[in-house]
């Protein structure tokens, strides 16, 4: 018979009914989190038994109850002091599991070319490992305004292909226009190019592990990194604090996790493409 009046609703725990359930993270070194009461965001670089030391972007450091509450991209957990080591296969810092007393492979013929210095940094910091394990050089091009010609040159074949990360590819760019062109050459069939969204690689770090609650837009007036070292109050009148703006962004980044997906998928699209069997 239909229970007209519905089920009992003393017979379940009404009073969690509703509730968000919040996972339970471990306290681990170099996770980024905030506290919520007071907004405090860093990364944990010491844990006690009852607290935990977090530093945050510019090198300030605060100390909370490991009680407290924290929030992880925005989202609420509850943090506990990490179980002991697990017996199996830890990971890189791209996600991927880490090859034990891996000797680092003799370099491919083939190459990823990123357009400069930083761009080159970053994925070293996220993917080296597996890079050394394949093989795969990184170079960086400053800029890709040539890419055409230096891929005439280099004279890539299916044994020697070429993969190349672009930022701001985007509909209509001139980046879009030069990879078309490097498409439709002698070569193209033995090159790729990729590309993110973002003005500068900078972009590409999580706004949330420099303090930001989004990257703000720079007028078209203003010289970008100039722009993002002012909204971060760091000073830019040189190269060098260019230079020293990029190794604080660069340090907030420990793995795969502290950047957007729309590089991660295209870092891993190239390193796939250049280490891909010859006989394909």
């Amino acid at each position: 018979m239909d229970d007209r009046y519905g089920p009992d609703v003393l017979a379940t725990d009404w009073r969690k009914a509703g509730r968000k359930s919040i996972p339970t993270v471990e306290a681990v070194r170099d996770l980024v989190i905030e506290e919520t009461a007071t907004g405090f965001c860093g990364a944990i670089t010491r844990l006690e038994a009852q607290t935990i030391e977090l530093e945050d972007y510019f090198g300030k450091k605060r100390v909370f109850p490991l009680t407290g509450s924290f929030l992880i991209d925005g989202e609420p957990v509850r943090l506990v002091a990490p179980s002991r080591a697990p017996s199996g296969p830890s990971r890189t810092a791209s996600g991927s599991f880490a090859v034990a007393e891996q000797k680092a492979r003799v370099a491919r013929a083939s190459r990823i070319f990123v357009e400069g210095r930083h761009d080159a940094e970053l994925v070293e910091r996220v993917w080296g490992d597996d890079l050394r394990v394949e093989g795969v050089v990184v170079e960086y091009l400053e800029g890709v305004d040539d890419l055409d010609a230096i891929v005439k040159e280099f004279r890539p074949d299916r044994r020697r292909r070429i993969g190349v990360l672009v930022d701001h590819l985007v509909a209509g760019s001139k980046e879009s226009r030069i990879a078309e062109q490097v498409a439709r050459g002698p070569y193209g069939s033995h090159v790729l190019v990729v590309g993110h969204p973002f003005v500068d690689i900078w972009q590409a770090v999580k706004p949330a592990r420099v303090g930001l609650a989004e990257w703000p837009t720079i007028p078209r007036s203003v010289p970008w990194k100039h722009g993002i070292c002012a909204a971060l109050g760091l000073p830019h009148e040189t190269q060098a604090d260019i230079a020293r703006a990029w190794k604080r962004i660069l340090g907030q980044v420990r793995s795969y996790s502290d950047l957007e997906p729309e590089l991660l998928g295209r870092v891993e699209q190239l390193i796939d493409f250049v280490t891909e069997p010859q006989g394909h």
